[in-house]
C-alpha cells in the first residue's frame, strides 16, 4: 500500500491547501454527468477529467483516503452540493385534522339540530296562551326557565367541540408517532465511508459530495456516485429502469452507480457525486412535486381523481368486453389483465380462457381490521334502525296524544313550539344513533396497534407495517435462520486440520511448518473482504469487536491467534492491487482472490464450504510442508475423520486452498471460472463455532407451548444444523421429525417433469424441522408450500426470518417477514414487515406476545363497548317510547359516548401483555371477535344494568322519596330523579370497565391492574369528572347536586356490577348453548364472485378495504371516523389500489419504483444471486436457469409463447416470470389517497410504504 498511501497523502495535502478555493466542478456539471450511462458516461469522464482520480482532484478529495472530515469542509460541501435528504411531505396541521373530524355526518346533524334548538329557544311567541297547544308542551314556563332554554343547544354544541378536539388530537398524536417511527427507521440506516484514511459508519443523511463510500453486497445505495474500484460488482437497477437483469459495473464498461439501486453481488468503492434532491432518486421525487405541494389534496384534485377513476372503470369495462370477444379467437394466447399488463401464464381450458387459479390462496391482510369494520357496520345499521324508530314513535305519540286524544286544534301561534318539540325528538334520535355506532372500534385498533408498535421498539422489534403486529398473534409456524438468530453470530475457529494433523483446539504456531503458516496467513488476509476487520474491544477486558462478515472475522481472528498480523499483508497487497476477485455468491459457494507475483505468475487463494472446495482439490499440504496427491479416496477419509466429527459438534467447516498459475502456462482465461477453480491445493480445514444464544432454548420452548412450530432453515451442513437444532430444542431426542438437505427436499417435492407439486410438499412439511444446505429458492418454496397447504383445517400463518438479499422473496411471501437489523442487508429490510434490531430469536417471541395482546385488547374493548351500547340504546329507546323523553339527555349521551369510546379504548387497548398469553394456542384466522364467553358477559351485564336502570326509572321516586322526573315539560328544570338514573348508569360503566379487563372467564379482575397506569388514571379521571358533572353540571348536563346518601346508593349499584360479574363467571359457558358468537370476518369462500373478480389482480386480500366498500351502505356516523382511522393505518401500511397509477405516464417509466423491492424480480428458481455466507450448500455444478422476466410496463408483450422450464424450476407458471402484480401493488403504484403524488420519505433510502 506504500505507493498508494503516498499518492493519497499528496492529495490530502492538496485538499487542505485548497481548502478555501472553490470546487472546480459545479453542481450542474455533476448533475448532467450523472444522467449519462455506460460508454457515454465513461467517455465524458475521460474527456473532461482524464479519469476518476481527476474528478476526485476537482472535488478536493482523495480516492484512497477520502475526505479529511473537518466539520468546516463538510458544511461547505452541504452548502454547495446540498444535503442527502429529501424534504418530507408536510404533516397535516391540527386545524386540518379538526376540519376532517367535523366532516362527520352525525356531528353535522347534531350541530344543525342544536343550532335550530338554540334559535327557537330565543323565540317568544306573541302572547299566545300555551295552554292551547296541548299538554305535551307543559304549563307556561316561569320567566327564569324561559331564560335558560338556550342552554341545551349550547351544551350540545360544546360537547360536539369536545368530541372533535379529542378525535383530532388522537389523529394528530398517531401521525406524530408514525413520523417518529419513520425518522427512527431512517436513523437506523448507516453507510460506510472512508474519511481521513479510516473507514467509518455514518448516517446516510450525513453523506456529502466528495465522500468515498464503500459499497458491498446487499447495500441499497444512498447517493449517486462513480465507481473508483470494483470487484465483480453487479447492481439491480430495476427500481430505476424497470430492467430486471443485473448490470455489471466496472471502470471500463459502466462506472455509474445510482441511488435507490441495490448491490446484488461483489464490492467496491465509489466517489459520491450527487446527494439528496440532486441524485437520480431526488430528481424523480422533485418531478412528482413532493416537497413543495403540501397535501395536494385540493377539491379540484379530488374531483379530477374521481373523474379519472370513473374513466378508468369505463375503460376497464370496455376492455373486458373486447377481451371476452377476442379471447375466443386468441386460443392459447396469453391472458391480459384488466389494465392491459401481462398476467401470469395460466393453464388454458378448452375454450382457451384462463382457468381460475383456485389453488393459490392470496395473502390476507388486516383480517382483524376487516372483522371489526364488518362488526361496526352491522352495529351501525342496527343503531340507524333504532334511532329512526325512536324518532318515528316519538312523533307519532305526540301527534296522536295532542291532536286526537286531547283534541287540540291547529293554530299558527303554536307552530314554533311544535317545531321545538320536533327538534327535541330529532336530537333524541340522533343521540341514540351516536351511542349505537361504535366509532371507537377502529380507534381502539389503531390505538392498540400504535401503542404496541411503540412498546415493541423497546423489545427490539421495529414494526414497518402495522398489520404485521396483529398477524404475529396468529402465527402457527416460524421458519428461522440459524446464524445470528438462533446463534450469537460471534464466530471463532475452535478446531483445525492443518498439515495432516487434526487439532481439537487451535494449535500453537510453532507446531505448524513455516511455509504453511505463511500461505495460511496470506490467504486469509487477502481473501477476506477488506471491509471485514477485528477491532479492539470498546470496553476494557471485553471481547474484540467483529466488523463485517462474521465467518471472515473468525478466520482473521484465527490468523491473529497464530500470532500473525493480517493487516501487514493487506498493506502489502492493497485492495487496488488485487488482480481479480471472485466474490462469494450462492452459485460458487466460495470466494477466490487472484494476486499477481513479481515474476508475472499468478497465485489464487480460495475459501469456501469444505465439501464443495475439497472436490476441487487435487493436492494437500502435509507436515513436511510439501504437497502430496489428494485422491477421491483420501477425500472420503478426510470427510469421515475430520469434517463429520466437526459438524456433529455443531461447527461450520471451511476449507482454505490455493493454486499457482506459472508464467510457462501462458495467461489463463479468467472468465472460464470452472477451469480456474480446479486443481487446487488444500492448505487447511477449520471448524468454526457459533454458540447458541443462551436465551434461545427457553424462547423456543415458549413457542412450542404456545402452539407454534419452529423450523430451522439454514445453508449449513446437515450435521451442524442437526447439532444446533438439538441444542436449541427444535429437535428433541427420540422425536420422529425430519431433517433434510435442500437437494433431497427438492427431489421429494418435484414430479417426473421437475415441477413442484403441493401434495408432495404436504407429505413433508408437517414433520420437517430442519432444512439444511438450502438455497433461498428452497426457503421460498417451503414457505409458499406451508401457506398454500390445505392439510390442516386452519390455514397456517407463517413468520420467516431472513438477512440476505435473496431472502427477499421468502420474506415477502411469508405472512410476517422478520429482517435482521444488524446482519440484514438493506434489501432484506426493505422486504420485511418487522426488523429485529438485535437479531435475536427471543424478540420474535415478544412479537407473538404483543400480537396476541392486540387481539385480546380489542376483545376487552368490544366486551365493554357492546354492553354500554346495548344498555344505552335500550334505555333511550324504551324511555323515549314510554315517557316521551329519553331518560339520558343528549349531552349526557355524548359524555357516555366519550367515556366508552375514546377513554375506554385508550384504557383497555393499552393493557401490557403477560406471559399467560403464551399458554394457549393461536386463535386462528376464523375465530370470531366475540366468543361465547364474551357474549355471556355482554348479555349478562346488560340484563343487570337494564334491571337497575328501569327499576330506578319507574320506582326510583318512591325509593328515594323524591319528585318524579317523568313527563317533565319542555325546557323544564333538571330533576333529582333523572340525575340519579344518569349517575348510576355512568358508575355502572366505570365499574364494568374493570370487569372487561378479563375475557377468558378469569376470576381476579384486579390482576395486574397497577401495571397499566393509563387504565388507572382514566378510571380515576372519569370518576372525578363525573362527580363534577353531577354536583356542578346544572342545567347544561340536566343534573342536580345529589346528597351523600344518594351518592352511596349510586356507588352501591355500580359496585353491584363487580359482584354480578363474579356470579356470571361461575356460570359455565357450556350450559349456554343458545349463545351465538359474533364478529366473524368474511371467509375467503364467502367473498362473492364479482368481488373476487375485482381482486384477481391483487396479491393480497385486504379485508379492511373490502368490508369498507360493503359498508358504504351505512352513510351515517362513524363511517367517516372509521375511514379516517383506516386511512391513517393504511398510510402506514402499504395498501395501494391496484388500478391507480397503472396507466399513468409515471408508472410506465417506472419512476416511483425506485424504492421498490428488487426482490420480486428474483424469480423463485433463479440461482444466479449472491447469498449470505451462511449458504454454502448445493454440491452440483450450477446450471443457468432460463427464466424470463417481463417488466410490468412492457404491456405490449401479451402474446408470449409459453416459457421454457428447466427441470428444477417451480411449476407454477407464476414463478417463471415475476407477474406484474405479484407484489407490485406496493411498489410501482402511487398511494391511492395522495392525489397522484408518491408519498415522500425523509431520505432517499426510505421506502415508500413507511412514509405517510
Amino acid at each position: 500500500m506504500a505507493n498508494n498511501s503516498l499518492r493519497g497523502s499528496k492529495h490530502g495535502r492538496r485538499s487542505e491547501a485548497n481548502h478555501e478555493a472553490a470546487f472546480s466542478c459545479s453542481l450542474q456539471e455533476l448533475r448532467s454527468l450523472m444522467e449519462l450511462r455506460g460508454a457515454e458516461a465513461r467517455n465524458r469522464i475521460h474527456d473532461s477529467y482524464g479519469d476518476v482520480s481527476g474528478l476526485c482532484g476537482r472535488l478536493r478529495t482523495s480516492p484512497v483516503d477520502g475526505l479529511d472530515g473537518t466539520q468546516e469542509d463538510l458544511d461547505r460541501r452541504q452548502r454547495e452540493f446540498g444535503q442527502n435528504l429529501i424534504p418530507p411531505k408536510k404533516p397535516k396541521t391540527f386545524l386540518q385534522l379538526v376540519w376532517e373530524a367535523l366532516q362527520d355526518v352525525t356531528l353535522i346533524i347534531l350541530e344543525v339540530a342544536a343550532i335550530i334548538s338554540l334559535g327557537l329557544s330565543f323565540y317568544r311567541p306573541p302572547d299566545a296562551d300555551r295552554q292551547n297547544c296541548g299538554s305535551a308542551v307543559g304549563s307556561l314556563e316561569e320567566e327564569s326557565d324561559a331564560e335558560t332554554g338556550w342552554i341545551e343547544g349550547a351544551a350540545i354544541l360544546l360537547s360536539v367541540v369536545c368530541v372533535v378536539l379529542v378525535t383530532a388530537f388522537n389523529d394528530w398524536s398517531k401521525e406524530k408517532q408514525f413520523r417518529g417511527l419513520q425518522s427512527r427507521i431512517e436513523q437506523e440506516q448507516k453507510f460506510s465511508v472512508v474519511r481521513a484514511g479510516q473507514t467509518v459508519q455514518i448516517k446516510v443523511s450525513e453523506i456529502v459530495v466528495g465522500d468515498v463510500a464503500q459499497v458491498k453486497y446487499g447495500d441499497l445505495l444512498p447517493a449517486d456516485g462513480i465507481l473508483i474500484q470494483g470487484n465483480d460488482l453487479k447492481i439491480d437497477e430495476s427500481s430505476l429502469t424497470g430492467e430486471s437483469d443485473h448490470v455489471k459495473k466496472s471502470l471500463d464498461r459502466d462506472p455509474m452507480l445510482l441511488s435507490g439501486t441495490h448491490v446484488m453481488e461483489g464490492s467496491g468503492k465509489m466517489l459520491v457525486t450527487a446527494v439528496g434532491v440532486n441524485s437520480q432518486t431526488g430528481i424523480i421525487f422533485a418531478l412528482l412535486g413532493v416537497g413543495e405541494d403540501g397535501d395536494g389534496d385540493g377539491e379540484k384534485d379530488k374531483e379530477k381523481r374521481k373523474k379519472d377513476k370513473e374513466k378508468k372503470k369505463e375503460e376497464r369495462k370496455k376492455r373486458e368486453k373486447k377481451e371476452k370477444k377476442s379471447k375466443k379467437d386468441d386460443k392459447g394466447k396469453q391472458g391480459k389483465n384488466k389494465d392491459g399488463a401481462t398476467v401470469e401464464m395460466q393453464p388454458l381450458n378448452e375454450d382457451g380462457e384462463p382457468e381460475k387459479k383456485k389453488s393459490l390462496p392470496k395473502k390476507e391482510k388486516s383480517v382483524l381490521q376487516g372483522k371489526l369494520t364488518k362488526l361496526a357496520v352491522q352495529i351501525g345499521k342496527a343503531g340507524l334502525f333504532m334511532s329512526a324508530l325512536t324518532v318515528i314513535i316519538l312523533i307519532t305519540r305526540f301527534l296522536i296524544d295532542t291532536f286526537w286524544i286531547q283534541g287540540v286544534s291547529w293554530t299558527v301561534e303554536c307552530v314554533p313550539i311544535y317545531v321545538q318539540l320536533l327538534v327535541k325528538f330529532f336530537i333524541i334520535g340522533v343521540t341514540v344513533l351516536v351511542v349505537a355506532v361504535p366509532e371507537g372500534l377502529p380507534l381502539a385498533v389503531t390505538i392498540s396497534l400504535a401503542y404496541s408498535v411503540k412498546k415493541m421498539m423497546k423489545d427490539n422489534n421495529l414494526v414497518r407495517h402495522l398489520d404485521a403486529c396483529e398477524t404475529m398473534g396468529n402465527a402457527t409456524a416460524i421458519c428461522s435462520d440459524k446464524t445470528g438468530t438462533l446463534t450469537m453470530n460471534r464466530m471463532t475457529v475452535v478446531q483445525a486440520y492443518i498439515a495432516g494433523r487434526y487439532y481439537k483446539k487451535v494449535p500453537e504456531p510453532d507446531l505448524i511448518p513455516a511455509k504453511i503458516l505463511d500461505l495460511l496467513n496470506v490467504g486469509i488476509g487477502v481473501n477476506c473482504a477488506y471491509t471485514t476487520k477485528i477491532m479492539p474491544p470498546e470496553k476494557e477486558g471485553g471481547l474484540p469487536r467483529q466488523v463485517g462478515n462474521k465467518t471472515e472475522c473468525a478466520l482473521l481472528g484465527f490468523s491473529l491467534e497464530l500470532r500473525r498480523d493480517y493487516q501487514t499483508i493487506r498493506n502489502e497487497f492493497p485492495e487496488e492491487k488485487l488482480f481479480k476477485v471472485y466474490t462469494f455468491n450462492s452459485v460458487r459457494k466460495s470466494m477466490s482472490t487472484v494476486i499477481k507475483n513479481h515474476d508475472g505468475s499468478y497465485r489464487m487463494f480460495s475459501k469456501g464450504a469444505s465439501e464443495i472446495l475439497l472436490r476441487k482439490c487435487c493436492k494437500i499440504l502435509m507436515a513436511s510442508g510439501e504437497d502430496k496427491v489428494f485422491r477421491p479416496r483420501d477425500r472420503d477419509d478426510l470427510v469421515k475423520t475430520v469434517i463429520e466429527p466437526m459438524a456433529s459438534e455443531g461447527l461450520r467447516t471451511i476449507c482454505l486452498a490455493y493454486r499457482d498459475f506459472p508464467t510457462s502456462d501462458g495467461e489463463p482465461n479468467w472468465e472460464d471460472e470452472a477451469h480456474i477453480l480446479t486443481g487446487l491445493t488444500c492448505i487447511a480445514v477449520v471448524g468454526i463455532e457459533d454458540p447458541v444464544r443462551p436465551e434461545v432454548p427457553e424462547a423456543i420452548r415458549k413457542c412450542q407451548r404456545a402452539g407454534i412450530t419452529v423450523r430451522m432453515v439454514t445453508g449449513d451442513n446437515i450435521n451442524t444444523a442437526r447439532a444446533i437444532a438439538t441444542k436449541c430444542g427444535i429437535l428433541q431426542p427420540g422425536d420422529d421429525f425430519l431433517c433434510m438437505e435442500g437437494k433431497e427436499f427438492n427431489r421429494r417435492i418435484r414430479n417426473e417433469l421437475g415441477e413442484i407439486e403441493q401434495e408432495r410438499i404436504d407429505k413433508i412439511w408437517p414433520k420437517l424441522r430442519v432444512l439444511a444446505r438450502s438455497s433461498p429458492t428452497d426457503k421460498h418454496t417451503l414457505v409458499k408450500g406451508i401457506i398454500d397447504s390445505t392439510v390442516l383445517e386452519q390455514r397456517q400463518v407463517v413468520a420467516v426470518t431472513g438477512d440476505g438479499t435473496n431472502d427477499g422473496p421468502a420474506l415477502k411471501k411469508a405472512d410476517v417477514g422478520f429482517a435482521m437489523g444488524i446482519a440484514g442487508t438493506d434489501v432484506a429490510k426493505e422486504a420485511s414487515d418487522i426488523i429485529l434490531t438485535d437479531d435475536n430469536f427471543s424478540s420474535i417471541v415478544k412479537a407473538v406476545m404483543w400480537g396476541r395482546n392486540v387481539y385480546d385488547s380489542i376483545s376487552k374493548f368490544l366486551q365493554f363497548q357492546l354492553t354500554v351500547n346495548v344498555v344505552a340504546v335500550t334505555v333511550a329507546f324504551t324511555g323515549a317510547c314510554i315517557t316521551q323523553d329519553s331518560p339520558l339527555k343528549a349531552v349526557q349521551m355524548l359524555w357516555v359516548n366519550l367515556i366508552m369510546d375514546t377513554f375506554a379504548s385508550l384504557a383497555l387497548a393499552t393493557e401490557p401483555p403477560t406471559e399467560a398469553l403464551l399458554l394457549r394456542n393461536p386463535y386462528g384466522r376464523k375465530k370470531p371477535l366475540i366468543s361465547r364467553n364474551m357474549m355471556k358477559n355482554i348479555l349478562g351485564h346488560g340484563v343487570y344494568q337494564l334491571t337497575v336502570i328501569f327499576t330506578l326509572l319507574f320506582v326510583g321516586e318512591k325509593m328515594f322519596d323524591i319528585d318524579s322526573g317523568r313527563n317533565a315539560p319542555l325546557h323544564g328544570p333538571p330533576s333529582e330523579h333523572y340525575t340519579i338514573v344518569f349517575n348510576t348508569f355512568v358508575l355502572m360503566q366505570i365499574f364494568n370497565e374493570l370487569n372487561a379487563r378479563k375475557i377468558h372467564g378469569e376470576r381476579n379482575i384486579f390482576d395486574g391492574v397497577f401495571n397499566n397506569p393509563i387504565f388507572c388514571s382514566i378510571i380515576l379521571g372519569t370518576l372525578i369528572i363525573q362527580i363534577f358533572i353531577v354536583q356542578f353540571g346544572g342545567k347544561p348536563f340536566s343534573c342536580v347536586g345529589l346528597t351523600a346518601e344518594q351518592w352511596l346508593w349510586c356507588v352501591f349499584f355500580g359496585l353491584g356490577s363487580l359482584l354480578w360479574g363474579q356470579l356470571m363467571s361461575s356460570v359455565p359457558t357450556s350450559w349456554l348453548k343458545f349463545l351465538k358468537t359474533a364478529g366473524h370476518g368474511t371467509q375467503r369462500e364467502e367473498i362473492p364472485e364479482e368481488e373476487l373478480e375485482e381482486m384477481k389482480d391483487m396479491d393480497e386480500i385486504d379485508h379492511a378495504e373490502m368490508e369498507l366498500k360493503r359498508g358504504h351502505v351505512l352513510w351515517c356516523r362513524g363511517l367517516n371516523r372509521i375511514q379516517t382511522q383506516i386511512r391513517v393505518v393504511n398510510a402506514f401500511r402499504d395498501s395501494v389500489s391496484p388500478y391507480e397509477g397503472l396507466e399513468t405516464a409515471e408508472a410506465r417509466s417506472s419512476i416511483h419504483n425506485f424504492m421498490t423491492h428488487p426482490e420480486f424480480r428474483i424469480e423463485d428458481s433463479d440461482n444466479q444471486i449472491p447469498l449470505i455466507d451462511e449458504v454454502e450448500g448445493e454440491d452440483d455444478a450450477p446450471t443457468k436457469r432460463n427464466s424470463i422476466f417481463i417488466p410490468p410496463h412492457l404491456t405490449g408483450l401479451s402474446n408470449l409463447p409459453p416459457l421454457p422450464s428447466s427441470p428444477n424450476q417451480n411449476n407454477n407458471a407464476m414463478d417463471c416470470m415475476a407477474p406484474p402484480h405479484k407484489d407490485a401493488p406496493r411498489s410501482g403504484l402511487i398511494q391511492s389517497n395522495s392525489a397522484g403524488l408518491a408519498p415522500c420519505p425523509g431520505s432517499p433510502l426510505h421506502s415508500l410504504e413507511t412514509s405517510l
